[in-house]
């Protein structure tokens, strides 16, 4: 697989990360809310994994084939965001306010990322139109391989991109707690809209 087709994804794959939506909304909660990012983060990365596993083995195309299956998810996903977005509009917090992260709220939050990336069908899809865009049958690589490989570096651009977000949001809001729950509120209520509009688009 040569590194120019690998490069090309990268950068594609870095500005769709750029472009705000559920996964900041969450990142920027976390940053405010606990004393690290990471678990949170983490639980994003793990999301994407499953969806990387999902399209290299195929099943995303069935998932694609089938309207009722993929409405399902998509509901399913809006209806998860929508309460973890009036979860955190009902209980705002600041950095100064996060207590010390023990094993089962760092388990939760790794969860709750999960939940936000893997069971977000728009993700999905995007991983079925884009990775395979981006390989190049007979290098001598298996098809699987290739997306593998491609999910990798979407997933490490992620990492990179979405603990800058959380830890920026935290060092710039430590000393103004009002604003701190201003964001986390707003976080809160993008997350709540958007899961609404996913939703509507099921819905009618």
């Amino acid at each position: 697989m040569a590194v120019s087709s690998i490069t090309a994804f990268w950068a594609v794959s870095v500005l769709l990360i750029l472009v705000p939506g559920a996964d900041w909304a969450y990142a920027i909660s976390a940053g405010i809310r606990d004393r690290s990012v990471a678990p949170a983060v983490g639980g994003l990365l793990l999301g994407y994994v499953g969806l990387t596993a999902v399209v290299a083995a195929g099943v995303a195309a069935v998932v694609a084939d089938h309207p009722t299956v993929l409405a399902s998810l998509t509901l399913l996903g809006a209806l998860y965001l929508i309460w973890l977005g009036a979860t955190t509009l009902s209980r705002p917090s600041t950095p100064q306010e996060a207590p010390a992260a023990t094993a089962g709220t760092r388990r939760a939050r790794v969860l709750q990322g999960a939940g936000i990336s893997g069971l977000n069908p728009k993700a999905l899809l995007l991983f079925l139109a884009l990775l395979p865009q981006f390989t190049q049958p007979g290098t001598g690589w298996p098809l699987a391989l290739q997306i593998s490989t491609l999910g990798l570096v979407h997933i490490v651009s992620c990492g990179a991109i979405y603990l800058c977000v959380g830890v920026l949001a935290r060092t710039v809001l430590r000393a103004r707690p009002a604003a701190a729950r201003a964001v986390t509120r707003v976080s809160g209520a993008a997350m709540i809209v958007i899961g609404v509009v996913l939703a509507v688009e099921q819905l009618t």
